[in-house]
């Protein structure tokens, strides 16, 4: 495979998170989040799981250990946790913006990594964090009070989300991805299960009226994405693949105007905007970073 149409994937990956948004959202007109949330992660576990066999029967990945289950766990853990906050949000908020406030996980990812692992982030990062927080507020309309309260649980799910992704980062070091997807979402399919068993009650009726969404979310926006990330980053670099997946609140932005007819005031697009340009400066810092750097001049004697 050519760096290109690894790309390629990851534009396709970006297409299909952005219109899941579509299909989240309409299921909650049939079931629950819990509900949603739990055969969401149960269809993607059905799928991955015997791949993740496959590779660990022929020798392909490392034999499990006690950290790779803590950690897999810990992702269950945190996807969970923003899975039923957005899953929640969406309820009442609009696909646009939860597209967009679920992308300042990108911006907040910095600063928590500062705040648990002691790595600072430079002025660039800084710089995004402003751009993001102005952003948000004319997403709102210029108010906070312009946002509902499906839009504030959207927000509280984005810092769950960047500590999902610093627990993906951590369990890099145990190259094995699929099974560690595969735990993960069987993790979130057993908590939810709980939930959905506790706070909800779905019928027969409810789930194949939202079966659609169910299957889109949990094949193609779960299972099939997930692994095809991790076989598109074998072949292009880190920077290029957070850039390209992160343009899935685009991609989510067009999907709620084409399919569902929501509508945003010029404030609210140009809050957008910002808050997009916000997470580029993100993926771009490093690279900034080193561009500013001059080079190293040998000292000579």
């Amino acid at each position: 495979m050519t760096r290109t149409q690894a790309n390629l994937i990851l534009v396709g990956i970006a297409i299909i998170w952005g219109l899941a948004f579509v299909f989240q959202k309409t299921a909650m007109t049939h079931i629950g989040p819990y509900t949603f949330l739990a055969l969401r992660a149960f269809v993607a576990t059905v799928i991955l799981a015997p791949i993740a066999l496959f590779y660990e029967n022929a020798g392909r990945a490392d034999r499990p250990t006690a950290p790779f289950w803590l950690i897999a766990c810990a992702g269950g853990l945190t996807f969970f946790t923003g899975g039923i906050l957005q899953q929640a949000g969406l309820v009442t908020a609009t696909v646009t913006n939860t597209g967009f406030l679920t992308g300042i996980y990108v911006v907040i990812t910095p600063i928590l990594m500062w705040l648990v692992l002691a790595r600072p982030p430079g002025f660039v990062i800084w710089l995004a964090v402003a751009i993001a927080f102005i952003g948000t507020w004319m997403l709102g309309g210029g108010t906070v009070g312009g946002f509902s309260w499906g839009d504030w649980l959207v927000v509280f799910s984005s810092f769950f989300w960047a500590a999902h992704m610093l627990v993906i980062e951590h369990s890099g070091r145990h190259t094995r991805p699929i099974a560690f997807t595969a735990v993960q979402f069987a993790v979130v399919a057993l908590i939810s299960g709980a939930g959905a068993l506790a706070f909800e009650a779905p019928t027969i009726a409810t789930l194949v009226a939202a079966a659609p969404e169910i299957a889109y979310v949990g094949v193609l926006s779960s299972a099939l994405t997930f692994t095809l990330l991790a076989v598109a980053m074998r072949y292009t670099t880190a920077a290029e693949a957070t850039i390209i997946v992160s343009t899935e609140t685009v991609f989510a932005a067009l999907a709620g105007v084409l399919l569902l007819s929501e509508r945003l005031e010029w404030i609210g697009w140009l809050g957008a905007a910002m808050m997009f340009s916000a997470t580029l400066i993100v993926q771009l810092a490093p690279a900034l970073t080193r561009r500013s750097t001059p080079p190293h001049t040998p000292a000579v004697d």
